[in-house]
């Protein structure tokens, strides 16, 4: 697949994953392609805890399921109604997890292109997740990120140092297939946003110049 294609392909998986072997080559060349994103001074400020045990998958969607609950709770009756068909996360049926996180202290305090932003280093290790996701997807992969969780319990689970935040759990691994349309939209949770009203030239609200 060419660039373009595998864009528009790239899926967050849930309900596709096979829970089939992992091929360590495979999974050598997605983590090579996140370690290639660019990053704010050079700093590669993220790092990759691959989580294949049972016992730590469990625990983890445990979790997740608990801050699901919350979350419906505070829903209208008609959008928690929308809301229960939909499945938020793989943990348990994919290959493997990646915990992607950030280390704002990597290259600091002189972190060259992070003096006046502060958030710099953390959308340094985006662009990392983003070069996996894209990386699964070419290989025939699935990549779900799963965001239903708390700071703190993620980072007890993996025992992460005090100044490393967890940026992310990503469930990975082989599917059956892509969806061709995004899970939120065909569940009717939200319309995809054309491009025409996200573009603006030289200002917010600014008419073009004649």
């Amino acid at each position: 697949m060419d660039l373009y294609s595998v864009i528009g392909r790239r899926r967050d998986v849930r309900c596709e994953f096979t829970g089939g072997p992992a091929d360590p080559s495979v999974l050598q060349r997605i983590l090579e392609a996140a370690h290639a994103a660019p990053s704010v001074g050079l700093t590669q400020p993220w790092d990759f805890v691959l989580i294949d045990d049972p016992g730590l998958k469990e625990r983890f969607a445990e979790h997740v399921a608990g801050e699901r609950d919350r979350f419906a709770a505070s829903l209208s009756p008609d959008r928690a109604q929308t809301f229960s068909h939909i499945k938020i996360e793989g943990i348990r049926e994919s290959s493997l997890s990646v915990v992607v996180t950030y280390d704002p202290t990597r290259g600091a305090p002189a972190v060259l292109g992070r003096y006046t932003i502060a958030d710099a280093g953390l959308y340094s290790t985006c662009l990392a997740i983003e070069n996996l996701w894209l990386a699964a997807t070419a290989e025939g992969w699935g990549v779900g990120w799963v965001s239903f969780y708390r700071e703190p319990f993620l980072s007890g689970l993996v025992g992460l140092p005090p100044a490393v935040r967890p940026v992310a759990w990503l469930c990975v691994g082989p599917v059956t297939h892509l969806e061709e349309v995004p899970d939120l939209e065909r569940a009717g949770w939200r319309a995809r946003r054309p491009l025409a009203e996200a573009v603006h030239r030289n200002g917010w609200d600014r008419p073009s110049a004649d």
